[in-house]
């Protein structure tokens, strides 16, 4: 049995388990895709840490606990993980959460379940929070009680992210100006158009040259093949040049931009499945290989060599925690 069918097999028994062996059909597939929709954010967390390189184990927790009484105490988190970049030799712990508010806020009775695992365990419990696109990693002792609720803001959460420390995030720009050229070969008149603007002429056109620029303007002779990805996964603006025989097509790099290197691993998925494929977390962690281009840090400091991205932000959280003291990412 593969990997997929054992991983089916397992979401099926839990199925089946909460929602009764005489369930009928229609109960049993509704729960399974109330099942399915949550376990692919922790799939999508193990695999950014993974392909981020400093992480030496990451696997779910199994949170099907006994003697039942024990959940008014404790709760198991998703996640136990070890990182490379770690002082100690003790694992984290790791509670995953989604949230497109500005607040991320928990229950206090949740918070302590959770937080009296980690202390019978003595293991630090760290959350996962992916806000829109944007994933964080911080300690759990930078959530603040408010009035009723355990809170901490998108911003504080940055501020303390150690996604980067722990796991090897960073941020980088391609350099503006940086870009890709395509001269097209005017091969046929295709038809005019009266428009506003005077006529507007359609052509038949036949690529007869591509070449790439750096943020200096100046043509890249032999540009890497990872740097070449990496402009295809960037937001470049289109801009044109009509000439009596051809036609110069062009995509720069703006001047504004930032993205993280996680962001760029959606990016690298998105490039190589087709438009109508859904993408799945669970189908891309059974892979050997997540993309084309496994040492992300590499390919973006040749790139800078290459004069194409211009800056790579390395960010440290306010408070470093003792288990990630003396980390420079």
């Amino acid at each position: 049995m593969t990997d997929n069918s054992d991983d089916l097999a397992r979401l099926l028994h839990e199925t089946l388990e909460t929602a009764g062996w005489n369930a009928d059909a229609e109960e049993l597939a509704n729960k399974v895709k109330r099942l399915d929709v949550g376990l692919p954010m922790e799939d999508e967390f193990s695999v950014i840490c993974a392909w981020l390189g400093q992480c030496e184990l990451i696997h779910k927790l199994d949170q099907h606990q006994m003697p039942r009484s024990s959940s008014d105490a404790f709760q198991v988190p998703d996640l136990l993980v070890r990182f490379k970049t770690q002082t100690n030799k003790r694992p984290v712990l790791v509670e995953v959460k989604r949230k497109s508010s500005n607040t991320l806020s928990l229950r206090p009775d949740y918070l302590h379940r959770l937080q009296n695992y980690a202390d019978m365990m003595g293991m630090p419990l760290l959350f996962a929070w992916k806000f829109h696109s944007v994933w964080m990693l911080f300690d759990a002792q930078h959530l603040k009680k408010a009035t009723k609720n355990y809170n901490i803001s998108y911003g504080s959460a940055m501020q303390e992210n150690l996604l980067g420390v722990l796991a090897g995030d960073f941020a980088y720009k391609i350099g503006a100006g940086a870009g890709v050229h395509f001269r097209c070969d005017k091969e046929e008149l295709v038809s005019v158009e009266e428009c506003d603007e005077g006529e507007l002429h359609t052509w038949q056109l036949r690529i007869g040259e591509v070449s790439f620029t750096d943020r200096d303007g100046k043509v890249i002779k032999a540009p890497s093949g990872e740097t070449q990805t990496l402009f295809g996964i960037w937001d470049l603006e289109e801009q044109k040049e009509d000439h009596p025989d051809f036609m110069k097509i062009s995509f720069i790099a703006p001047e504004m931009g930032m993205q993280f290197a996680h962001m760029s691993l959606v990016r690298l998925l998105n490039l190589s499945s087709s438009d109508d494929e859904k993408l799945s977390w669970r189908k891309v962690s059974r892979k050997e290989k997540f993309t084309t281009i496994e040492d992300f840090r590499g390919a973006v400091n040749k790139a800078m060599e290459e004069k194409v991205v211009h800056i790579i932000l390395n960010q440290q959280p306010n408070k470093m925690p003792d288990f990630a003291l003396g980390q420079t990412s």
